[in-house]
């Protein structure tokens, strides 16, 4: 069944807390362990169930091309290939009878292995070790029990209760039959390959799809005795019995697929968790990232409605991480929605400095104008700050706020390095903002005459001469000319 994380609806839940009855997708459980199947539900702190794939898993139905695809590819075609062309060059014999059962064995040990590495979430074959490694092999004489405890119960339903019996019987046992197949796969048990009650229970659980996949094995099965037909009936003997086993196998590997991908896909309904493993998911690399455990938590507040804990969290982040830029424009893009004017103002010198390094100028200017309407008194108690703010302010046209920021500056910050580039910045405002020529120069004045050992001090020069001129103060031009 198909679950939407809580808070992403449209991405795949991952995890579900039964206590808060909480469904949560691999961005909200950054810290969890899909590994280990471990993961503690952020709202309650109580172990969440991990769901695997099972909400994200494509039907079967839209992966038949895929299906078709699966045995040609390098290791499962290197398994066909040695269990049925390796039979047709050894002689007929004692030695060939032997290899040949031999690799008969190995193919469908090979079979089983594609169930189990399937329903574990691995879309791409086993590799080729799987099907010659010396264990696993008991699965083939499990299978051979399951048929021959199969035939025997509808034997002994024709015995005991005549056709009728005999015919429900087999319809059952051939209609079940997938479900045993996948069921000894997953458990390695002949009892639970063959309990009826079993059977009939994973049946249900997977529902119509059981019996669409059915469809689609029939198939299979046909197309596959047409292929192997065709084979013997236009090639000769040596080359058709080869063909004919090839072509056997390659539908054998699709069935077997088919099987695992359903119980991948059901995979909630039968009680087990799997997941995609043929890639590592960006999400499971740095699941242990603090950083990304507080995006989460950040999110499921602002999205429960929980704003002063959002608000809280922000804050005891930044006293952690006091110049991240991503924390300081989260903490002001929620207190401006709040318009707290009141967390605004005890927090606007890391505001302010943030939008001035964005080049912000209207976001800017309404803080401002925010922060004096609440406090006409309010002004900025750091000569740089204030230079970089009224930078931002007169390159984005509030020529007027820049200039109020800058007032009385050799007052308030009488010995800040900053007093040049402020009345520079000063007199580019009056000047090329607001056409103030004479005011300008009355800047330049002052900073020529108080300033006369400041780095810029020949810029002033320039400046002054531009005044005089009624041109756009702008700095000295860059010279590449060497001297001789």
């Amino acid at each position: 069944m198909k679950h939407d994380c809580h808070y992403h609806p449209g991405d795949p839940a991952k995890w579900h807390c039964d206590e808060c009855q909480l469904h949560s997708c691999a961005r909200c459980m950054p810290d969890a362990s899909a590994k280990k199947r471990r993961g503690l539900c952020p709202r309650c702190n109580k172990a969440m169930r991990y769901l695997g794939a099972a909400t994200e898993v494509v039907p079967f139905w839209h992966r038949l091309g895929a299906f078709f695809r699966y045995p040609f590819h390098t290791d499962p075609l290197l398994v066909i290939a040695i269990c049925t062309l390796v039979p047709a060059l050894v002689p007929r014999n004692l030695l060939g009878m032997l290899v040949w059962l031999l690799l008969a064995l190995a193919l469908m040990k090979y079979t089983y292995a594609v169930i189990n590495h399937t329903a574990e979430g691995h879309l791409k074959p086993p590799p080729l070790a799987e099907a010659f490694s010396g264990s696993g092999f008991n699965i083939v004489i499990l299978q051979i029990l399951v048929f021959a405890l199969m035939g025997g119960l509808v034997a002994a339903a024709g015995v005991l209760g005549g056709s009728l019996l005999l015919l429900l019987t087999l319809a059952f046992v051939v209609l079940a039959l997938p479900a045993s197949i996948m069921v000894l796969a997953m458990e390695r048990s002949v009892g639970a390959a063959v309990n009826p009650l079993n059977l009939a229970t994973l049946i249900a659980r997977i529902g119509s799809p059981y019996f669409l996949l059915y469809g689609y094995l029939i198939l299979l099965v046909l197309a596959s005795g047409a292929a192997q037909d065709f084979a013997l009936t236009h090639f000769s003997g040596w080359v058709s019995r080869p063909l004919a086993g090839f072509l056997n196998s390659t539908f054998t590997l699709m069935l077997f697929h088919m099987l695992g991908y359903l119980l991948f896909q059901y995979q909630e309904e039968l009680g087990f968790a799997a997941d995609y493993q043929d890639a590592v998911e960006p999400e499971n690399q740095h699941h242990r990232d603090r950083s990304q455990r507080f995006d989460a938590d950040l999110d499921m507040s602002l999205k429960d409605g929980h704003y002063d804990r959002a608000q809280t969290l922000l804050l005891e982040q930044l006293k952690r991480e006091p110049d991240s830029s991503l924390r300081i424009g989260q903490l002001y893009r929620l207190l401006a929605a709040r318009n707290d004017i009141r967390s605004l103002h005890a927090n606007h010198p890391r505001i302010l400095a943030w939008l001035a390094a964005r080049h912000d100028g209207k976001a800017l200017a309404n803080l401002l104008l925010q922060l004096q309407q609440a406090d006409p008194q309010f002004c900025l108690q750091n000569a740089e700050l204030s230079v970089t703010v009224a930078g931002a302010l007169y390159r984005s046209g509030h020529y007027r706020l820049a200039l109020q920021l800058l007032q009385d500056f050799h007052k308030r910050f009488a010995d800040s390095q900053a007093l040049v580039p402020a009345y520079l910045l000063a007199a580019q405002t009056l000047a090329n903002g607001l056409g103030q020529w004479e005011k300008a120069t009355a800047f330049l004045d002052f900073i020529q005459r108080q300033c006369p050992q400041h780095p810029q001090h020949s810029e002033i020069r320039h400046f002054l001469v531009q005044a005089q001129e009624r041109q756009p103060l702008r700095g000295l031009k860059a010279s590449f000319n060497v001297a001789n």
